[in-house]
């Protein structure tokens, strides 16, 4: 009897897609920890377990953006405007971590804070992956820490949970800064995981599969995240089709620029949204 072959196990479930995030979006580098290897520390490296805590480390990561802030817009940004533009910039790029092996690979790294380490002025993050899910028959399902899981709505709670260990403790060390409830949190965090995966999804041209995938894994209805992705499509001049969203939280931006608001901001009305999403039009 002949058996069967296998295809050959990757040598890593997310390299892959980790190596796809850099070529079309070289700002953001994701390098997989070894086994053996330790989470770099200093030198402008920030743990999100450490962020997570709060304290001095949280103190040091804050100060960059409330340096930066003054730099960009010659004015200084209320403390808790600085702790939200501070968690956007760790939490956009985390929940790629996770997102995208989902989106490429149908692959969902287990990445608990600890496990996630991000220097900012270099444009890259660590992550050690000792655990992840897949679908039945892909060939990493062979690798160690691979769990196996019996569909694609299976695969989205995966998702949803494995954002929500990493996201959740860096709301908790933020959110007495940023001066916003649970709810309000969970909406930013909703946003994270929407704006990052919609953006990589366009730059890799699979835009409105990105936007439908989000529309099935945030659907409105699953705790702790709080809003829908929120998609939209308008109508350009020409009767060009011009994809949308609306935010599910204020990223508070109007404080430091009070006539100028988000182009995904509820507040700005589709006449504007046009004009600066269709230049000359």
């Amino acid at each position: 009897m002949t058996l069967p072959t296998l295809p050959p196990a990757p040598a890593s479930p997310v390299e892959d897609s980790y190596t796809r995030l850099s070529e079309v979006f070289p700002s953001l580098r994701v390098r997989e920890l070894r086994a053996g290897e330790r989470m770099p520390v200093g030198d402008g490296w920030a743990g999100a377990a450490e962020l997570a805590r709060g304290g001095p480390a949280l103190d040091a990561f804050l100060a960059w953006d409330s340096a930066q802030i003054v730099r960009d817009h010659g004015v200084p940004a209320r403390p808790n405007v600085v702790a939200g533009f501070g968690l956007h910039r760790y939490a956009w790029p985390s929940c790629l971590l996770v997102t995208l092996p989902w989106f490429l690979r149908r692959r969902v790294p287990r990445v608990p804070p600890e496990h996630v380490a991000y220097q900012r002025t270099l444009g890259l993050m660590t992550v050690r992956v000792t655990e992840f899910a897949c679908l039945p028959g892909d060939p990493a399902a062979r690798l160690p820490g691979a769990r196996v899981v019996p569909d694609e709505e299976a695969l989205r709670a995966e998702v949803r949970t494995a954002v929500a260990e990493l996201i959740g403790p860096l709301l908790e060390g933020f959110g007495p800064r940023m001066r916003r409830g649970r709810r309000a949190l969970w909406s930013m965090a909703t946003d994270e995981v929407v704006e990052g995966l919609w953006h990589i999804g366009n730059l890799l041209g699979e835009g409105a599969r990105a936007m439908a995938e989000l529309e099935e894994l945030l659907p409105g209805t699953t705790t702790p995240y709080v809003g829908r992705p929120g998609f939209r499509v308008l109508t350009g001049p020409q009767g060009e089709s011009v994809p949308t969203r609306d935010r599910a939280s204020c990223c508070l931006f109007y404080t430091l620029r009070p006539d100028d608001t988000c182009v995904t901001c509820p507040r700005t009305g589709d006449t504007d949204r046009l004009a600066r999403l269709l230049p000359g039009a």
